[in-house]
C-alpha cells in the first residue's frame, strides 16, 4: 500500500507541475497597468499578436517569477517587478512569455502532462501485478521505473519550451529594435541567485530542471543578441523613467514602511524616492507627512493624474472623502474616465454619505464597469448606490456581480435568482441576471464534480 501511495502521489506532483497555481492576489493600479501595456506593446506586435488581445496582469508575490496559464495573458509576479533594475529586463522576460503563447506550450504541456501520467498509471498497474503475483521486488522496480520515466518525460519536455520560448523572445526583441541587453541582464541574476541558493550548476543534473540552466541560457542568447542590429538600440527613456516611478511605487505600496524609508530616505528628492515615500507614510497612517510627499511630486507635475489619484487616495483613506473629490474627479477627467480611477472617484463621492453625490457617482460606476468588467469593489459601490434609492432589484444584481467575481458561487447564486425574479423580463439586467445564476450554477456543479 505504500508504493502505491507513492505512485499516487507522483500522479499528484505531475499535476502541479504542469499547471502553475494563481500565485496570491491580483494587484491592479491604472499607472502600472498603463506602462505595463505600453512596454508590451511593440513586443506583442512583433510576435503577431494583436495588442488589444494580450494582457499583462500583475500578481502578489515576492518571488521572480511570470509565467502563461492560458488565453493571451501574461501573469508578472511583484517580486519581478522588484528585482528588475530596468524596464528593458523586463521586456525581455515578457518577449520569453509571448513566446510561450505564441508556441501553444500551455496546451501542449496539458498534453506532455497526459502522457507522463499514463506512463506512470501503466507502470503502476504493472507494478501492483507483480506484486499480486508475488513478485514484490520486480512489482517496485516496474513502479519506480515508471515514476522514473514519467518525470523525466515531463521534464524534458518542459525545457524544450523553455529554449523555444527563449528563441521567440530574441526574435520578437529584435522585431521590436529593443535591445537584448536587459535579457541577459535579468538572466544573470538568475545565474547569481542560483549560486546564492547553492544549486550549481554541477550540483544540479539538467534532468531534473523544468528550465535549462541559467549559464547556459546566457551563452546561447548572447551569441544571437549580440549580432542583431537593435543590441546598441538606445531604451527607451521615457518608458524608463516610468518604469522607475512604478517600481518605487509598489515597492513602497506592499514593503514595510521601514524597509521603504530605510531605502528611500528623506534626503533623496526624485519622483521615485518620494512615490516610494508617500505610500509608506500612507501605510503608516502619518497622513501630513504623505501629503507633504504628494505635494512635492504635484509640484514637478500638477497635471499627473496618477499623482491626483494618490492624493485622493491618501485623503479618502484617512477619513476625508470630500477633500479627495477634487483631485479624483481631476485624474478622472484626464484619464478619461479610466475605470480604476474613476471607481476611486465614486467611491468618494458615495463616502460622503451625502445623497446629492449619489447620482454622479452611479454615472462614473456604469460607466467604469462598461470598460472594465472586472472590478468586484465597482460593484458592490453600484450595489450601494441602487440600494440607496431603493432600486432593490439592480442592487441584488450587482452583488452579484460582485460575488461571482469573488467566487462566491452560493451566494452569488441566490443573488442573481432574487434579480431575475424582480427585474422586468427580457430587459439586458434580467439577461445578465440569467447569465450570472447559470455561471454560478456551473461553477457549484463543477466543484460537487470534484469531490
Amino acid at each position: 500500500m505504500r508504493f502505491l501511495l507513492h505512485c499516487i502521489a507522483l500522479v499528484t506532483a505531475l499535476a502541479f507541475t504542469a499547471q502553475p497555481a494563481m500565485a496570491q492576489s491580483i494587484l491592479r493600479d491604472a499607472e502600472t497597468e498603463a506602462l505595463l501595456q505600453d512596454m508590451a506593446a511593440p513586443l506583442v506586435e512583433a510576435a503577431g499578436l494583436e495588442p488589444g488581445n494580450v494582457d499583462i496582469v500583475l500578481i502578489n508575490d515576492p518571488s521572480i517569477n511570470a509565467f502563461v496559464a492560458g488565453g493571451q495573458v501574461v501573469y508578472i509576479h511583484s517580486g519581478l517587478i522588484d528585482a528588475a533594475d530596468s524596464a528593458n529586463e523586463v521586456q525581455g522576460v515578457i518577449a520569453h512569455e509571448l513566446g510561450h503563447i505564441t508556441g501553444g506550450h500551455v496546451i501542449r504541456s496539458a498534453d506532455s502532462y497526459r502522457a507522463a501520467t499514463n506512463i506512470t498509471i501503466l507502470s503502476l498497474l504493472l507494478g501492483v501485478a507483480a506484486m499480486a503475483a508475488g513478485a514484490g521486488d520486480a512489482g517496485m522496480a516496474a513502479m519506480m521505473a515508471g515514476q522514473s520515466a514519467a518525470m523525466g518525460k515531463f521534464l524534458a519536455f518542459s525545457r524544450a519550451q523553455e529554449s523555444s520560448a527563449d528563441a521567440a523572445g530574441a526574435e520578437y526583441l529584435s522585431r521590436a529594435g529593443i535591445t537584448g541587453k536587459g535579457s541577459l541582464e535579468f538572466f544573470g541574476k538568475l545565474l547569481n541567485q542560483e549560486f546564492r541558493y547553492g544549486r550549481s550548476q554541477a550540483d544540479e543534473a539538467q534532468f531534473t530542471r523544468t528550465h535549462p540552466l541559467s549559464g547556459d541560457r546566457i551563452t546561447r542568447l548572447r551569441e544571437v543578441y549580440t549580432i542583431d542590429p537593435a543590441w546598441d538600440a538606445p531604451l527607451d527613456r521615457d518608458i524608463e523613467a516610468r518604469f522607475q516611478r512604478v517600481k518605487a511605487k509598489l515597492y513602497g505600496y506592499l514593503a514595510e514602511p521601514n524597509f521603504v524609508l530605510r531605502n528611500y530616505p528623506r534626503t533623496q528628492m526624485d519622483v521615485p524616492a518620494r512615490y516610494a515615500r508617500a505610500y509608506a507614510y500612507h501605510k503608516d497612517a502619518q497622513v501630513e507627512r504623505a501629503l507633504a510627499e504628494v505635494e512635492g511630486l504635484l509640484a514637478t507635475d500638477p497635471d499627473n493624474p496618477y499623482f491626483l489619484e494618490l492624493e485622493g487616495q491618501v485623503l479618502l483613506e484617512s477619513g476625508r472623502p470630500q477633500e479627495a473629490i477634487p483631485a479624483l474627479r481631476k485624474a478622472t477627467d484626464l484619464t478619461r474616465n479610466q475605470p480604476l480611477i474613476a471607481s476611486l472617484f465614486a467611491h468618494a463621492l458615495i463616502a460622503t454619505e451625502d445623497q446629492a453625490n449619489y447620482a454622479e457617482a452611479e454615472k462614473v460606476l456604469r460607466a467604469a464597469v462598461a470598460k472594465d468588467r472586472y472590478m468586484p469593489f465597482a460593484w458592490y459601490q453600484l450595489g450601494v448606490v441602487y440600494a440607496a434609492r431603493g432600486d432593490m432589484a439592480r442592487a441584488r444584481l450587482a452583488t452579484a456581480e460582485q460575488q461571482v467575481m469573488t467566487r462566491q458561487y452560493v451566494l452569488a447564486l441566490n443573488s442573481a435568482q432574487i434579480a431575475e425574479s424582480a427585474l422586468p423580463k427580457g430587459t439586458p439586467d434580467w439577461i445578465r441576471a440569467q447569465d450570472i445564476r447559470l455561471q454560478a450554477e456551473a461553477e457549484l456543479e463543477r466543484e460537487r464534480d470534484r469531490r
